[in-house]
């Protein structure tokens, strides 16, 4: 007897088929990024993005319903979402559970509306939406149910499966809408991590012999040290919750729980999403947070942690490679900018992503508060961002994400957090997020200063160099891999087999007129001789400008050069 619906059982296990079938694929779906670049990872986000949900949705055991199910799979993913295709897969799963979180099952009319709702949810969450992308690869399947539909298919396995392949069909296309893939011979990399999220569901539908079980994945980059630095600890325990709400959580209740929160204890995180709000608070009583809190609902993911006892480990562990090493005192009285968060509030901090320790010090002398480690080769999560957002005790929280593929995570988190004010600058570069920390005034308003930043990094451009990972047609050049490559902001300047050759003439198509300041930042792989050797020659050919010279130890790109 065909199956005409889908129940909470059969589609906790569709998702997570869904997700295995990703996690599968994810390293070939890597390798269809257009740049040829070692640090291609747009299935390494979905995976990350879509396993978050997943493990939520295995603690919901064999038999959830409905509701916590879409739950689970929508606040997962939201949270766990890292990288643009990870945030767009994200918004997908949120659309799509909204529309149906109030069924017992899911008929032909529900799953077509369910799919209108995922595409129109996330066409939103993109400011400038690009066709030719998973955007493009969702909506025709959307389309394509909605014409199954109504054209009078009543069978859901004949609907799923013209669904799936009209979706294939559409990622065909892609090449035919972004000139950028039709060149570099690939499909595109986000719709072909949904059609394998789409055809794995579809073959739990069908009942075919599946592995559900979901292994640990990789965690995104080192956000900073956890444990606090000061040697007083006003409160000791750090608290951490998420209320399942069992009722409206209106803005009186919230504003009261905070208050009340704010007379126990400090370093206070409030965030509400849809029905679940995480909670993060200092205190000396966690019971009685607790206590409050399960007046609102059930409570999950609670963890306890005693400060006093870390900080007493961390003295100790330090005072022994004291010992050890000689350290001079004044070497091992240095904290990291986000271990030293302040006691009180300030009117402005900053969270910065970077990577490398060279970058990271940069950062860190300009004043930044956090540093996510990540960008180039482990997009941070939206959850990261969460995590260092309530670590930064400001009335506003500047995000620098220094990667365009951070930019959506950043965003998504901003819009998940309610007790501080969060502007992203849309900084797509390491030299962007430095020159906007640059130009931060504190006598200006939260908005002049954003408006000031996000036009001042306008005016720098960047260069990277790095290695091709494979052999392609791009941008009218022919790259061969092992050959190194200089990509600048909108695409590759320069190809070949010597580093140095290819460095400078890179600088050379990013110079005009207007160029002042060069500076160059020289990864983990460049030795200082050979850099310097670098700075020399673009210093002696562009005399009038000034040319720095710094250790970012960034890995897999050899040299970042900001020209501005």
């Amino acid at each position: 007897m065909a199956l005409n619906t889908i129940d909470a059982k059969m589609l906790a296990k569709m998702f997570l088929a869904g997700a295995k079938s990703l996690e599968s694929k994810k390293e070939w779906i890597n390798e269809l990024n257009v740049f040829p670049v070692p640090d291609g990872d747009t299935g390494t986000n979905m995976t990350l993005t879509i396993m978050s949900a997943a493990k939520e949705v295995i603690a919901l055991g064999d038999n959830p319903n409905m509701k916590d199910l879409c739950k689970a799979i929508s606040g997962g993913s939201l949270r766990g979402a890292r990288g643009n295709s990870g945030v767009i897969l994200s918004q997908l799963l949120r659309g799509f559970t909204r529309s149906i979180k109030e069924l017992d099952t899911i008929d032909l009319p529900a799953l077509t509306d369910s799919f209108d709702k995922a595409v129109e949810t996330a066409y939103k969450a993109v400011m400038k939406p690009k066709e030719g992308t998973i955007l493009t690869v969702a909506r025709g399947a959307a389309e394509k149910a909605r014409a199954l539909y109504e054209d009078g298919v009543e069978d859901m396995g004949e609907f799923l499966a013209a669904v799936i392949e009209h979706a294939r069909y559409v990622l065909s296309q892609t090449p035919e809408l972004l000139p950028v893939l039709k060149q570099a011979g690939v499909v595109d990399s986000g719709g072909q991590g949904l059609v394998e999220a789409l055809s794995g569901a579809y073959d739990a539908f069908l009942g075919k012999e599946i592995d559900y079980t979901i292994s640990e994945t990789p965690a995104a980059a080192s956000s900073g040290a956890k444990t606090e630095a000061q040697a007083d600890i006003k409160f000791g325990y750090c608290t951490e919750f998420i209320i399942m709400l069992n009722r409206n959580f209106n803005i009186k209740q919230e504003m009261d729980f905070k208050a009340f929160l704010e007379s126990i204890g400090d370093s206070i995180v409030c965030v509400t999403d849809d029905d679940v709000v995480k909670v993060h608070v200092h205190t000396n009583d966690p019971g009685l947070a607790i206590q409050r809190a399960l007046k609102y609902g059930a409570l999950s993911n609670m963890k306890i942690d005693n400060m006093r006892l870390e900080h007493q480990e961390k003295l100790f562990k330090e005072a022994e490679k004291q010992k050890t090493e000689e350290q001079p005192a004044e070497q091992a009285a240095q904290a990291s900018p986000e271990e030293q968060i302040p006691a009180e509030r300030k009117p402005a901090g900053f969270v910065a992503v970077s990577i490398g320790d060279g970058m990271n010090e940069i950062f860190k002398g300009l004043g930044v508060d956090y540093i996510i480690e990540g960008g180039q080769t482990m997009n941070p999560a939206t959850a990261d961002m969460l995590d260092a957002i309530e670590k930064v005790n400001a009335d506003t929280v500047y995000i620098l994400p220094n990667n365009k593929n951070v930019i959506l995570a950043a965003e998504q988190a901003a819009k998940m957090t309610n007790d501080k004010k969060i502007i992203v600058i849309p900084t797509k570069t390491v030299p962007q997020g430095i020159t906007a920390v640059i130009n931060y005034v504190p006598d200006l308003s939260a908005e002049e200063n954003a408006s000031v930043m996000s036009e001042e990094i306008k005016n720098v451009k960047t260069g990277e160099v790095t290695y091709a990972v494979r052999d392609t047609q791009i941008d009218d050049k022919t790259i061969k891999q092992g050959d190194y490559m200089g990509i600048g902001d909108a695409g590759i300047l320069a190809v070949g087999t010597d580093l140095s050759e290819i460095t400078l003439s890179m600088v050379d198509s990013m110079m005009d007129d207007s160029v002042e300041l060069i500076s160059i930042y020289h990864g983990s792989d460049v030795g200082e001789e050979d850099a310097e050797k670098i700075r020399a020659a673009v210093a002696e050919k562009y005399s009038g400008c000034d040319v720095e010279l710094q250790y970012g130890g960034q890995p897999i790109y050899y040299y970042i050069i900001s020209a501005e």
